[in-house]
Parts: C-alpha cells; sequence; structure tokens
C-alpha cells in the first residue's frame, strides 16, 4: 500500500440499496468461518441495471458491504456497536486485495457483501481480524476460481 493511499471508507462502499440487499441474502453465496458468516453475491453490468428502476445510482462502488450483529445474539446495543465497529474497522484496513481482485475481473461491476456476526458474547479485535482475513481471501479465490471456469469452456471452443 503506497503512503497517499486512503484507507477510508466512503458511502459507495456500504450497501444500502433494498434492491440489492434482498437478492443477496436470497441468492447470494454463504461462507462461515464463526463468529462470522460473510454472504456475497456479485454483478455484471446487465444486473445492476437490473436492479434498478430508472438508473444505477452514482455512489455504487466495486466493493460494496454492510455488516449486522443481531439483537438476538446481543442483546445491549452497546455490544452491538462494539462488535459492528470492530468489524468494520477489520474489514476497512484488509479490503484492498479482494478490491483490486474485483476490479481486475472485467465481468464484474460490483461485489456486494453481508457480514454478519454469530458469535453470544464480545470477541477481541484480534479474532475480528483474523477471521475477516480468512473470509476475504476465500472470496477472492472463489471469484479467481469462478473467471478460470468461465474462462476454460472458451479455450476449448
Amino acid at each position: 500500500m503506497s503512503a497517499d493511499q486512503r484507507l477510508t471508507l466512503r458511502k459507495g462502499e456500504k450497501l444500502r440499496h433494498r434492491s440489492l440487499i434482498e437478492p443477496l441474502f436470497k441468492e447470494g453465496e454463504t461462507i462461515y468461518e464463526f463468529p462470522l458468516r460473510l454472504t456475497w453475491r456479485a454483478l455484471d453490468d446487465a444486473e445492476l441495471r437490473q436492479s434498478f428502476r430508472n438508473e444505477v445510482p452514482e455512489r455504487i462502488d466495486s466493493l460494496q458491504m454492510l455488516i449486522t450483529v443481531p439483537k438476538k445474539k446481543r442483546r445491549h446495543a452497546v455490544d452491538r456497536v462494539l462488535m459492528r465497529r470492530r468489524i468494520r474497522e477489520a474489514y476497512r484496513l484488509n479490503r484492498l486485495p479482494l478490491k483490486a481482485d474485483v476490479e481486475a475481473e472485467s465481468d464484474i461491476a460490483t461485489l456486494g457483501m453481508a457480514i454478519i456476526y454469530l458469535a453470544d458474547k464480545n470477541l477481541p479485535y484480534s479474532t475480528i481480524e483474523q477471521k475477516i482475513k480468512l473470509l476475504l481471501k476465500r472470496v477472492g479465490s472463489r471469484l479467481a476460481k469462478r473467471h478460470r471456469e468461465a474462462d476454460s469452456p472458451q479455450q476449448q471452443q
């Protein structure tokens, strides 16, 4: 990472459109790495345009995510906020390799991800960061695998 590259999470990187969130949970792929579950869905340009009535909003980044900590697991708001902050920080610091992979794929317009906290107690930041790194690496490898599989039938013809 270069010194001039900032790690801030911009509004475009936050998954906030209902038309993208609902299909993510219905059609997305899921990876577990306790205490986290990551559900993700890659969209090409056509699928992204179909998700909206008129036109695609300006601020949709190539990598979007949302974090949820269920009230059923963490009853107190302070605990939910604490875990959300830890997950967001771990994601913010470790997302760049996955973002580069997504932007290198020409057929992916955006990759939507939902990170769900599953544990019923607060875990330290180091554990969360380790699991986030594993999840992001696994998503990156699955994207690469899908890309290789998509290219192999074209090479055989």
